[in-house]
């Protein structure tokens, strides 16, 4: 399977692993990916959509394994608060559906950040863009391919 987020991130010469595997649609948590792929759920990032009343909205990228703080997301984005996007916002906005949301090609350009922990890891796991299809490549390169900053999100 290739998706936009695939395609985009190969066109920038950036070496990205597809890794497939089966959907349980009860549980789309990035646990319940990073025990599929038999992968550490700090290593299995997810791609959270939220909204400041001045910049709109921004994607923040963190661990599995934890929430992202609002309030570190806002001050990330400039913003005195934040609000976790509506999921019917979702969809018309990235292009990508919950479960499968990727940072990288959303269908609007969108301001993106990656949890600093992120460069703890040689490589992460984030999702390529459909539900079942995951991408592992190295942190830096994930946010050069998405235009990203680090930040503290959790």
């Amino acid at each position: 399977m290739t998706t936009n987020a695939l395609r985009l991130v190969r066109s920038m010469g950036i070496r990205a692993e597809a890794i497939e595997y089966e959907v349980d649609e009860s549980d789309l948590s990035a646990a319940s990916v990073a025990a599929r792929l038999g992968l550490d759920p700090d290593r299995v990032f997810k791609t959270i959509a939220v909204r400041g009343p001045k910049a709109g909205p921004f994607l923040c990228v963190v661990p599995g394994s934890a929430e992202v703080d609002l309030k570190k997301a806002a001050k990330a984005a400039g913003e005195k608060s934040a609000e976790p996007l509506p999921l019917r916002e979702l969809e018309p906005l990235t292009g990508y559906v919950r479960g499968g949301c990727s940072p990288v090609g959303t269908r609007k350009p969108l301001p993106v950040f990656i949890d600093e922990t992120a460069a703890l890891w040689d490589t992460i796991s984030v999702s390529a863009g459909a539900r079942g299809l995951q991408m592992v490549l190295a942190p830096d390169d994930l946010a050069r391919a998405s235009g990203a900053s680090f930040a503290d999100l959790t």
